[in-house]
């Protein structure tokens, strides 16, 4: 073990010394570049993880002609679990209908009410001509819902009845099955907890243990995923300043020119690391997928219900990570962040948080964007004054990097979906919604409204 250690310190300190190099032609290759990690992170403590999975039956095999199709789950005893979603065969068909889901808390003997799962995840997810999006492995799935420690489900699935002069027979997708998720134990005394702090600039007790240049390498390390070091926090600035190493990096790694960035970069706000909440790593495919710049961000709500408290909100994003690969079969976790209801800000997709990483967020507008998901469901609920805050605070640092005002408007290319065909030049807000790319609820009308503060916010802290 003690070997080991040192080796990984080797292998991370001849990574910090090449660092300030330009990146190999690989990397600085532009859109759909997969580059391999060096070498697999390892939490402090295995974090397995399990997801259980079971077909749906009919529970009115002999409904009469035209009735709507049911199918479902009886109420039987299983493994912990703490969230659930139903998944399908086809990733392009939709499921018009309704899904409840009932539950049993571990060691309880009453059930939960029937609760509604997001049926139209669709817009979340790959572009359909990408690599990860024509994969054998995708499938269809609703959001996810977050239902703490249980041990008992009950599932109803009916097709939604076709309107009046319709022409769509009411129907659902073939291969209907319900995946529990087990998030897995916590990760190991090395990580860090999650702040219940709101101001995510401001967050600098961790910040003096990393000092100077060579330690902003060593994380950027960590997030290229050499993990060995057990990195749980990339901190922000511990004098509240801008860190023009990080600009001038991200000029390089993108192309873009540093110089105009410096003047609007915005301070780095704290983020939680993949290894900080925990991510098994041998779940995600290998290797990175980079586009050429990132010129706008959606944001998101994850639709997985407010039910958690923000010590569990790694459990959650365990849940969704574990989700979205093995249930939903996508090459990694979609958000590129997640934001907590405490305002935690935590990393999604692996690839390096100040990188261009293509993430699966928003159908058919992926390249050249960076998404953004506040764990929750914002319809009828508000995001909390930290979480908006924290939005402010990631994507003024994040568009920040390339001088981009959080105030205007871009273009961006369709990949194709249900508001623009693909091909299509669309100019968005910088700071867009999920509706705003895709016909979706997306991120809940009482998050979206929160958008132009959200800019005004944003461009303040970059010093415009």
């Amino acid at each position: 073990m003690r070997g080991y250690f040192a080796s990984s310190i080797g292998v991370a300190c001849a990574t910090v010394l090449t660092l300030s190099a330009p990146l190999p032609a690989a990397a600085a290759a532009g859109p759909g570049v997969h580059r391999p990690p060096s070498t697999r992170p390892v939490t402090g403590a295995a974090v397995p993880g399990s997801t259980q999975s079971f077909p749906l039956v009919p529970l009115n095999p002999d409904r009469a002609a035209g009735t709507a199709p049911e199918l479902g789950l009886a109420a039987r005893s299983v493994r912990s679990f703490s969230l659930v979603g139903v998944v399908w065969d086809d990733p392009a068909a939709e499921l018009y209908g309704h899904v409840q889901i009932r539950t049993r808390a571990s060691g309880a003997v009453r059930w939960s009410a029937w609760q509604d799962v997001e049926t139209h995840n669709h817009g979340h997810g790959p572009d359909p001509a990408s690599d990860e999006g024509s994969s054998y492995r995708m499938r269809g799935s609703t959001a996810p819902l977050w239902v703490g420690a249980s041990d008992g489900v009950e599932v109803r699935v009916r097709a939604e009845a076709g309107q009046v002069g319709g022409t769509r027979v009411p129907t659902l997708p073939d291969g209907l099955r319900v995946e529990l998720v087990d998030p897995g134990a916590e990760p190991g005394q090395d990580a860090v907890a999650p702040s219940s702090q709101t101001d995510p600039v401001q967050r600098s007790d961790e910040d003096t243990s990393y000092g100077g240049s060579a330690a902003d390498a060593i994380v950027s390390a960590v997030e290229a995923g050499l993990a060995s070091l057990n990195a749980a926090m990339v901190p922000g600035p511990s004098d509240g300043t801008t860190n023009e190493a990080d600009v001038e990096q991200a000029g390089e790694v993108r192309g873009g020119p540093s110089a105009a960035a410096k003047p609007y970069a915005a301070p780095r706000p704290r983020i939680v690391t993949r290894s900080g909440w925990g991510a098994d790593e041998s779940l995600r495919e290998s290797g990175f997928v980079y586009t050429g710049s990132v010129k706008a961000a959606f944001v998101h709500h994850t639709a997985s219900g407010n039910n958690y408290t923000c010590a569990q909100a790694p459990s959650v994003i365990r849940s969704i990570y574990r989700y979205h690969v093995v249930s939903s079969g996508w090459r990694d976790i979609g958000y590129n962040f997640l934001v907590d209801k405490c305002g935690n800000i935590y990393e999604g997709r692996a690839g390096g948080v100040d990188k261009p990483v293509m993430g699966a967020h928003t159908l058919g507008f992926n390249t050249n964007t960076t998404g953004i998901a506040v764990l929750g469901s914002y319809t009828g609920t508000a995001p909390s004054a930290a979480a908006v805050n924290s939005i402010a605070a990631l994507t003024a640092w994040k568009l920040g990097l390339t001088g981009i005002d959080p105030r205007g408007t871009t273009y961006l290319t369709s990949g194709g979906g249900n508001l623009y065909p693909k091909g299509a030049n669309v100019r968005l807000n910088v700071i867009s919604g999920h509706r705003d790319g895709f016909a979706t609820e997306c991120p809940g009308k009482l998050l979206y409204g929160k958008l132009g503060s959200i800019r005004t916010a944003a461009a303040r802290l970059q010093g415009r």
